[in-house]
């Protein structure tokens, strides 16, 4: 029995009940790490990577990873290629996870143990769901 959509939630069915997941974005601006130091970035990086190992363990991880500091290109309607915004004149993204939880409660529990392990505030916004994604 697959998942049904009600007011853009996803519900998922399950043999005794139904639950109502939502999906959020959980994201930080690129340079909000810069405050790290290289001696530090080990542990971070473990500390960080066990949330997700605790994400996954209760099923809410969906996808996630930190994006490389470059310039991002622009693909037009035609499918020119151009230049994108350098990082340091525009704010973008430096890393993310999608998570599916119950609540925006949930979520928000989530983003403030990614923000500790990750020393750095995260922004939490929930997508809008598509059934064809």
């Amino acid at each position: 029995m697959g998942p049904v959509v009600v007011a853009g939630s996803v519900i998922h069915r399950t043999e005794n009940h139904m639950a109502t997941k939502q999906r959020y974005l959980v994201s930080f601006d690129d340079g909000s790490m810069d405050h790290i130091s290289e001696d530090e970035l080990p542990s971070v990086s473990e500390v960080s990577h066990q949330v997700v190992r605790e994400a996954k363990a209760a099923g809410v991880w969906i996808f996630g990873g930190g994006l490389l500091r470059q310039q991002a290109t622009h693909v037009a309607t035609d499918g020119a290629v151009t230049a994108g915004p350098a990082p340091e004149t525009k704010a973008v993204v430096g890393g993310f996870s999608i998570l599916e939880v119950s609540s925006r409660d949930e979520a928000h529990a989530w983003a403030a143990r990614i923000a500790a392990a990750c020393r750095c505030t995260q922004e939490v916004r929930e997508i809008m769901f598509d059934p064809e994604s």
